[in-house]
This record gives structure tokens, sequence and C-alpha cells, in this order.
């Protein structure tokens, strides 16, 4: 069983659920090193007449989180080395881009069309989620936080200490997926949640036992966020009210299926 997972009965989960909101955070600023994201995203949830409530789940897209901290590489700094160079040449990118991608990952996993590696964190997915979108300036590109989890954890700290209310926080980032065409939103980082809900020793609704299912929540709420936060409408957080999650330790980490289950290695 996974480390950190809930474990709950479909049953003891099928009286009427509220309404879950999708609340879009409006107005945030652009983000630069150093700025307070929590005050920030707190000051406009009040602002917007959505201030923060015991339950509530701050979804917040991981270009601010990085901005904050500092994440971002001006491309001018950076020097390729050859295998960069080669790997630019053959997929006709910026070389200096590559090495960015090849400092921040730990193996590459595909070079066709697309670079696909292995991030140090331990996730799969396109250039090591270095990206160019939403940061002012041509040469300028965001870097994942170093640390998501941790980063989520910070958050959730502060934005308790300033509300006086008990949230979770997940920081999520769009990935691809290997047999689905489209790009979703997932958690790389959460806090003050359970990030998945094993539900493996329950029944379902006609009474057969469930043996397999282990619901990825954390995952499924940064999907729902993105509805909301589109790519050009500057929307980077949104808040989540309604959904009755699981208060845990949980890190989003524990969702990266380890080599030994991986069978596509």
């Amino acid at each position: 069983m996974p480390r950190n997972s809930s474990r709950r009965s479909v049953t003891a989960r099928r009286s009427s659920p509220p309404p879950v909101q999708l609340i879009p955070l409006l107005g945030v600023p652009e983000i630069s090193a150093g700025d307070d994201l929590a005050a920030i995203l707190c000051r406009i949830a009040k602002r917007g007449k959505s201030p923060c409530r015991n339950g509530d789940i701050f979804v917040i897209a991981q270009k601010i989180v990085s901005k904050s901290e500092g994440s971002v590489v001006d491309l001018n700094s950076v020097s390729p080395s050859p295998r960069a160079s080669a790997l630019a040449a053959k997929l006709q990118k910026d070389p200096r881009f590559f090495e960015v991608v090849l400092q921040q990952s730990r193996r590459i996993v595909r070079e066709e069309h697309v670079l696909i590696v292995e991030t140090h964190h331990g996730f799969v997915c396109a250039n090591a989620g270095v990206d160019h979108s939403n940061v002012p300036g041509a040469d300028m590109v965001t870097l994942l936080p170093a640390d998501p989890d941790r980063s989520a954890a910070g958050l959730a700290e502060t934005i308790r200490k300033l509300t006086g209310k008990n949230v979770a926080v997940i920081i999520s980032d769009t990935f691809g997926r290997p047999w689905r065409l489209g790009l979703t939103n997932v958690a790389i980082g959460a806090a003050g949640l359970a990030v998945l809900l094993d539900l493996r020793g329950g029944f379902d609704r006609t009474g057969k036992p469930l043996q397999a299912t282990i619901l990825a929540v954390a995952d499924e709420l940064a999907a729902a966020a993105g509805l909301v936060m589109g790519k050009a409408e500057g929307i980077p957080a949104v808040l989540i009210r309604g959904y009755r999650f699981v208060p845990a330790k949980d890190r989003a980490s524990s969702m990266i299926r380890s080599a030994q289950e991986d069978l596509f290695r």
C-alpha cells in the first residue's frame, strides 16, 4: 500500500457531498523573486470576496512559485555543453535551453521529436519542466521549484498564520501523458491533504470488493483547477472550496511510481 495514502470504503463516501467550487484568484500581479506569494494570494482572495475558509484548497501554478523563489534563468548566461549542442541540432532547439534542461535532469528517457527526461525530483516530463511561457524576456526560462513539496508546505503554513484557517496547498504543473493526447495539470507539490485515496478493502455500490482502486486525489484536484487557469488568462491560482479532503502530511512525491514498479523503464 502506498505510504501515507488514505484508506476509505466507497460506502462511507456515499452521502451527498456539497457542491465543489472552483474560484479563480483574479488579478495576481507579475511575481518576482522574494515576493510573499502566500500574502498576495490571501489578499486577492479577500478582495474578491472569497476570504479563506477552513477546508479550502489553494491550487497554485508552478510558474509563480518558481518566480517567487528565483528559479529563473537567463539563457544569455548559459554556455551549452557538446551534449546540449548535439541535442539542439537534432531537435532544432536552442542549445542553451537544452543545457539548462540537462542540468535539471538525472537521465534522458527519449530524444525523438521532443526531449523527455527524468528530473532530479523523479518527474518524467518534457524538457524537465524548463519553460519559456509566461516569463517576461525572450531569453528567460523558469525551472521547477527545487522541492515542490517543501514549497507547498511553506505556503500552507504562511496562509494558515495569516488567516487562522486550516487550508491545504497543491502546486500544479502541466504534464503530457504517454497513452493519451492532450495535456493536463498534475500535482507536483502538496501539503495538508492525503494525495492518494486508497479504496482497497472497501466495496463498490454492488457490494463487490475493491482490490486495486487508488485514486490520485491531488492530481484530480490539480486538473480541476486547470479548467479555470488557462494558459493565457493570467489566472495562476485557484481556490477549491467544498471538497472534503482527508487531512494528512502527505507529499506529492509519494505519487511517483518507483523504478521497481515502473513497467516501462
